[in-house]
């Protein structure tokens, strides 16, 4: 998602010519507030979390182990 955006916003880039102007570019705007709309990746991790739509595993057993023991 971040490599999305940042493609975007490298369409609204300024040349070194144009430093010293202030303006704003409505388009940038508009991409910049739908990406920031979005939920937060921490609030989907923790809605899946509270509907069991995620599961956790000990990383120090192996594979073979059996779960139940």
């Amino acid at each position: 998602m971040k490599e999305e955006l940042m493609e975007k916003l490298k369409e609204f880039e300024i040349s070194q010519d144009q430093l010293d102007e202030v303006f704003e570019n409505k388009e940038q705007i508009a991409v910049s507030k739908f990406y920031e709309g979005l939920p937060k990746p921490w609030a989907i991790a923790m809605q899946e979390l509270l509907d069991d739509a995620l599961y956790m595993r000990d990383g120090d057993k192996s594979e073979d182990e059996d779960i139940d023991a």
